[in-house]
């Protein structure tokens, strides 16, 4: 992420665990790694990824609790070199290699904690992604709760207001809301994480054979949690970072190596090809306005293969029961806040 957002956040003392050293396996051990995590995703119905900080530090975007994290620098009284701005920032090969993962169909859905826009950016289809902070490249009606994507990253965080009117009029369509005001899509840190995007990462990490996490210390929760969530119907955890995680325990495979790296290998392996990043996909540089709100619909087409999915493992584990879980866990915390 950045200063700047970094900077607009309330004050929050319990930043987690900062500027942990970093551990790179060696060449030979990333491959046998990464073929073992190709043949996981091929053998697999449903993959979801979990994308983190250290997805876009290619990008020249610095992460927060790396050895030169925003974090880890401020503990120091530092500043981190930030090589470029949200607005120039452009999709690293990572966020071009889940995109066509997902069109090709070996990754079901993405978990993003990053506000970087990165992945709207690169063309990724919104039906296929949660952003469970907020995106820096989204405007919200506080009244219709639609969303719309800017040409600019917006200048405040917090959900603040922008005193724009409603995008909707813009669209000119039957849906048009009257009287709504814009305000920024960003959470800060007790803001209700988004009900959407949390309800369809919840289903769809439940619902994975497969978690992949990428660049992220999983100490945010729930956020953090969500890859956990497939454990026990016996779905599998891989972890991809080069700090140490408080999961690593519980993962079948982990990775320590550049996501860049790990992802144009596992790629290779299945025979995909990665795009370049081009402007034409990407809705920040388009000149008509673009709707980003999620749909319910998808949340619930998701929701009835979520409980059909609940039934089947119900059956399977031979409990006699077929009740399903609840959507969200009432012991889950739908807050932005840090773990202990």
């Amino acid at each position: 992420m950045s200063c700047n957002y970094a900077d607009g956040l309330s004050a929050y003392e319990n930043k987690g665990i900062l500027g942990v050293p970093e551990n790179f396996d060696s060449e030979e051990i990333v491959n046998q790694k990464c073929k073992e995590l190709a043949n996981l995703i091929k053998d697999s119905k449903h993959v979801v990824f979990h994308t983190g900080a250290g997805l876009s530090t290619s990008a020249g975007i610095p992460d927060f609790r790396g050895p030169k994290g925003v974090w880890t620098l401020e503990q120091k009284g530092e500043k981190p070199t930030f090589n470029t701005s949200f607005d120039a920032a452009r999709p690293t090969k990572s966020h071009m290699a889940l995109k066509s993962l997902v069109e090709h169909g070996y990754v079901q859905y993405i978990v993003s904690q990053n506000i970087d826009g990165l992945h709207l950016k690169s063309g990724l289809d919104r039906k296929y992604l949660a952003e469970l902070h907020g995106n820096i490249f989204i405007e919200q009606c506080q009244k219709c709760r639609r969303q719309f994507v800017r040409k600019t990253a917006v200048e405040t965080v917090g959900q603040k207001l922008l005193g724009l009117p409603c995008r909707s009029v813009e669209i000119g369509n039957s849906r048009s809301c009257r009287g709504g005001v814009m305000h920024d899509n960003v959470l800060d840190w007790e803001h209700d994480l988004p009900e959407r995007d949390l309800d369809m990462a919840f289903m769809n990490s439940t619902m994975a054979d497969i978690n992949i996490t990428l660049g992220t210390t999983l100490q945010i929760v729930p956020s953090g949690n969500l890859p956990l969530k497939n454990l026990k119907h016996g779905g599998k955890l891989v972890i991809c970072n080069l700090q140490p995680t408080k999961h690593d325990k519980k993962a079948h495979l982990s990775i320590s190596s550049y996501i860049d790296d790990i992802l144009t290998k596992v790629c290779k392996r299945l025979g995909i090809e990665i795009p370049e990043y081009t402007e034409e996909y990407d809705p920040t540089k388009h000149s008509n306005v673009s709707e980003w709100t999620l749909p319910q619909e998808y949340v619930k087409e998701m929701d009835k293969q979520f409980k059909e999915h609940q039934k089947s493992s119900a059956k399977n584990r031979n409990t006699g029961s077929t009740q399903c879980e609840p959507l969200l866990k009432g012991k889950m915390i739908k807050k932005r806040k840090k773990s202990e």
